[in-house]
């Protein structure tokens, strides 16, 4: 067995122990590309050997994606099947857990027409409303993991071939989630603990508001009463702790989402839709984004904002110092699931409802009445660098430094 071999075993090992925590008895759904076979039959053989009851696979192709997208009839790409929404949602509500298996081509969809792949991923988002809603509840455990497919790989390490450029970024992928370590889940459990730490000391302050400033960025989140902050590993409606991320650097809450007010200025590109938004801007008032740029993706953007009424507001804020793993790697990976660890990020749409007390039980006018973000869409987008400063305002109005020059400035011990 390589090296390589070896590692990935590790990896899926670490993706079922640490990521889903998947438990006997229990189903298993993976979404992933074809690309991924390997990982994902090593993933379904040991979630056999764990007691897995099924494990039910979900696969993609980008290359039909990008045909039917390109090609389909409007009609078709504004409908979504209703017997698998309904298939996906029966199984999460049978207990299964849900591993994505993620590295899409960044620019998968480049040069088609950004409405039709808004329509498609409305359509979608509509579809899936149940499922999505079980899973951000965390009525099950679910995870994201990632796999070094090409188009990724070649994107990221744009000087190499497409051999080289996959080996450095499972190099990368590797070292990032600790799997390159003799104890991958050790070493999780310790990285776990320090940002348990984080949360807790979030959660004690209660802070009223954050206060963001950086070239392009000067913006001012409020925050609802009772937030809470999560961050590391959660825990299940059944009491089963599992890591949502695979990497995760991050501590997040949510924000009021009728108490932004600013502007913040993009730090690295968005990838959404199978296209790239690249040097943007928002501007908010009273919650809402009132006016908005972008260097390049800007129609793309715009979608995005549209989607709903929602999108146009802040589901999440979320902390995370610019010396983590993947910041020090020096890579934009273009990528959602890593960028966003290398760099504080806020997302425009859906909050958790884990995010504030008693959030799952709330019916929707009460997430309301308490500022809670609703939406079809959730995208993390990124904003913080090694220049951004960040204050907690507390209830009597004083100030108190959270982050300095992109760094915690709080000792949690």
């Amino acid at each position: 067995m390589t090296t390589h071999q070896k590692r990935l075993e590790k990896y899926a090992e670490l993706a079922l122990k640490k990521g889903v925590n998947l438990q006997s008895g229990q189903g298993l759904i993976i979404n992933a590309p074809i690309e991924a076979a390997d990982l994902v039959r090593t993933i379904s053989a040991k979630a056999y050997g764990r007691g897995a009851k099924n494990v039910h696979v979900e696969w993609s192709d980008e290359l039909l994606s990008y045909m039917k997208m390109k090609n389909a009839p409007m009609k078709v790409l504004e409908t979504f099947p209703k017997w698998k929404a309904e298939g996906l949602e029966e199984m999460v509500k049978d207990g299964y857990s849900l591993l994505t298996v993620y590295g899409p081509n960044p620019d998968l969809l480049k040069g088609v027409d950004s409405e039709r792949i808004a329509k498609a991923n409305k359509a979608s988002a509509e579809a899936l409303t149940g499922y999505r809603d079980y899973i951000m509840n965390d009525k099950t455990t679910w995870s994201i993991v990632a796999y070094a497919q090409a188009a990724w790989a070649e994107k990221v390490f744009p000087g190499l071939k497409e051999e080289a450029a996959q080996s450095k970024l499972w190099e990368q992928i590797f070292k990032i989630t600790r799997v390159d370590q003799d104890d991958p889940i050790q070493a999780w459990e310790e990285h776990n603990e320090r940002l348990r730490q984080a949360r807790e000391y979030l959660n004690k302050k209660q802070y009223k508001k954050l206060h963001y400033k950086a070239a392009g960025t000067d913006l001012s989140v409020e925050l609802p009463e009772n937030h809470i902050w999560h961050g590391g590993s959660a825990t299940s409606e059944k009491g089963v702790e599992f890591n949502p991320n695979m990497p995760t650097e991050e501590v997040f809450t949510m924000p009021h989402k009728y108490g932004v007010q600013g502007k913040v200025s993009s730090t690295k590109p968005l990838s959404y839709g199978g296209n790239l938004i690249e040097n943007f801007s928002l501007t908010f008032k009273d919650g809402k984004v009132v006016d908005y740029s972008a260097e390049s993706g800007e129609e793309t953007l715009k979608h995005l904002l549209e989607s709903d009424d929602g999108a146009k507001r802040l589901g999440e804020v979320a902390l995370v110092p610019d010396e983590s793993p993947i910041s020090k790697s020096g890579h934009i990976f273009y990528n959602t699931l890593y960028d966003e660890n290398a760099s504080c990020h806020l997302a425009l749409g859906k909050a958790y409802p884990t995010n504030i007390e008693n959030g799952p039980s709330m019916s929707k006018e009460e997430m309301e009445k308490h500022g809670v973000n609703d939406s079809l869409v959730h995208e993390d987008f990124m904003m913080g660098s090694s220049e951004i400063d960040i204050d907690g305002e507390t209830k009597d109005g004083s100030y108190e430094p959270i982050f300095r020059k992109g760094s915690w400035v709080i000792d949690f011990e």
